[in-house]
């Protein structure tokens, strides 16, 4: 083979090279724009079939009422609920003769907590077992007025606390599963008055 036929196949065998990568590469970007593509789907499908609950307090029987309105394609759905606190005090340093950490993640810091060992709640009433619904149908769960903290000491100390949540709202994680479906997780604030909180806002896809 002469110079010019050596050179000839080596510019082919490049090319070829060359044209074997562009597909190759093309291939996997036609892949990943149809995988983002499906995914932006599927996660639109997740976000239409966020379930519709509805929460509401009814102080004087001291219930929390959960109603689960749809959607009914979703088959039976299992809810737990947990408190929130009024706001995030886990990074907040300690002060000087004030409560430890572990006194302030003790603390139920809202208006009501979860009976404790009624509804299966935890012995801080800040969450209840998973309970199943089904469309259209409600289930309530006892709940009582958060118990102050020790540092709030003595009747002053108690009106303080029932003077810091009296017109609070209830703030509160609904954690949502369904079969074949990814979890969803809503959150709601709850008032006082006896209206219902609808949907919650939805967090993450």
């Amino acid at each position: 083979m002469g110079t010019l036929d050596t050179s000839i196949a080596a510019a082919s065998a490049a090319f070829s090279g060359f044209a074997a990568f562009a597909a190759w590469r093309a291939s996997r970007e036609a892949n990943a724009t149809a995988s983002s593509v499906a995914q932006i789907e599927r996660d639109r499908w997740h976000q239409e079939l966020t379930p519709q609950l509805r929460l509401k307090l009814e102080a004087e029987q001291g219930m929390l009422y959960v109603r689960f309105d749809g959607p009914a394609s979703l088959g039976t759905l299992h809810v737990r609920l947990t408190l929130r606190d009024d706001f995030d005090r886990s990074r907040m340093p300690p002060s000087a003769g004030g409560p430890t950490p572990e006194q302030i993640a003790e603390t139920v810091w809202g208006p009501y907590r979860f009976r404790p060992g009624i509804d299966g709640a935890d012995q801080l009433g800040r969450t209840v077992a998973p309970f199943p619904l089904e469309a259209d149908d409600r289930t309530r769960l006892a709940v009582d007025p958060s118990p102050r903290p020790s540092w709030y000491e003595g009747a002053a100390g108690e009106q303080r606390w029932r003077d810091q949540y009296r017109t609070a709202r209830i703030r509160l994680w609904a954690d949502c599963e369904a079969e074949g479906h990814k979890p969803w997780r809503l959150s709601f604030e709850v008032p006082q008055d006896g209206t219902w909180a609808q949907t919650g806002r939805l967090v993450g896809t």
